[in-house]
């Protein structure tokens, strides 16, 4: 799926990344505590570090601040999950790997994770859509390294049952962030995805 552009009046595209990963650090803060309707664009540029002119260089209105922390979420798990795993790989292995992965961006990014979930609700109803697109070429990410391990007979799962796993994985992440007021205090990270990874093999009858 094509990004959703936003708009920038600064050419110079280094800086663009620069100025907008300060100006989501700073808005997941503050949505985190106060959400996105409470929160104003001259509170995200001083947390952000910079002016409110400066602020409007980089985006046109607040909503795009969201799209933002949506945009930083997906590339992240999308690189952690390329650029160590072969998705034809068709192994229980590459699966494994790409769980581990996956939990480790959502553990790297909790506070970006919880704030759009929380935060979805405050968005155009044009604009929803391309959030849970992106949630959804997440899980397709899963479903593909699945289906190669159906290929290659590691799995027996009919097509209806790998797109119900592959949607599993993604919220079992994202429970890491969501519930994490308790279940950080039970499990460390490592033991999280250990025991996640066994419980969803277990639901796929690994061979």
């Amino acid at each position: 799926m094509k990004k959703r552009e936003v708009l920038a009046s600064v050419k110079d595209e280094r800086l663009i990344e620069k100025r907008r990963d300060q100006m989501v650090k700073g808005a997941v803060t503050l949505f985190k505590e106060k959400g996105f309707h409470r929160t104003t664009t001259r509170e995200i540029a001083r947390s952000a570090g910079f002016s409110i002119g400066t602020l409007y260089e980089y985006i046109r209105q607040k909503e795009d601040v969201l799209y933002l922390v949506c945009d930083t979420i997906y590339d992240q798990v999308h690189i952690r999950l390329e650029q160590d795993i072969d998705t034809k790989q068709g192994t229980i292995e590459s699966l494994k790997l790409a769980i581990k992965n996956y939990f480790k961006v959502v553990d790297d990014m909790q506070d970006e994770v919880l704030v759009m979930y929380q935060e979805a609700k405050s968005l155009s109803k044009d604009a929803l859509p391309y959030v849970l697109k992106k949630e959804a070429e997440m899980a397709a990410m899963f479903k593909k390294i699945i289906e190669s391990c159906i290929k290659n007979g590691e799995l027996t799962l009919t097509e209806l049952e790998a797109e119900l796993i592959s949607h599993n994985i993604i919220v079992q992440g994202q429970m890491w962030a969501f519930r994490r007021w308790t279940i950080q205090k039970i499990y460390t990270i490592d033991q999280y995805i250990e025991l996640q990874t066994k419980v969803i093999l277990q639901g796929v009858g690994e061979k």
